[in-house]
């Protein structure tokens, strides 16, 4: 599959609404706080057909970069790879000295991706979906492979 990447811009953000409409809700928590992905910078990636096959959103806060979702539509192709790649090179052009992200415990395929890319696990919130669920009551006790969500998993690579 070929794709090309291009930042979030104009021309793109009706695509991020649309696959952002699809999700239990147009905002995610991340450390207790809403983020609307929908309007925060980042890259797509674009098929031949022009058609959305990934998105990257990421929030800069001083020297600070976070991850605030990754999404490869079309699993093993390289998408994630080269979207994280984007947000990785435009962290540090941001002149940010960390990079880092949130997932969920059951969230298995990108534990693994994650580490495999060189990052590491930095902290883990314990029940942290509790609180998450005060704020966003639509996130399901039952996660990925079924396995009950409960924790967030902090990823960071230092640039």
């Amino acid at each position: 599959m070929s794709f090309t990447v291009e930042p979030i811009d104009q021309n793109t953000r009706h695509l991020v609404r649309k696959l952002i409409s699809t999700w239990l809700a147009e905002f995610i928590i991340s450390c207790g706080r809403k983020l609307c992905p929908a309007e925060l910078p980042g890259f797509v990636a674009l098929n031949d057909r022009e058609e959305l096959c990934g998105l990257v959103t990421i929030e800069i806060i001083d020297d600070q970069c976070e991850i605030v979702t990754l999404d490869a539509l079309d699993q093993w192709q390289g998408i994630g790879t080269i979207l994280l790649d984007h947000a990785t090179k435009a962290a540090a052009q941001a002149g940010c000295t960390r990079l880092w992200l949130i997932t969920t415990n059951d969230n298995i395929d990108a534990l693994r991706f994650y580490q495999r890319r060189g990052m590491n696990i930095a902290d883990i919130h314990v029940k942290a979906l509790e609180q998450s669920r005060k704020l966003k009551p639509v996130i399901p006790k039952v996660g990925m492979y079924e396995i009950p969500l409960r924790d967030e998993i902090v990823f960071e690579r230092w640039l």
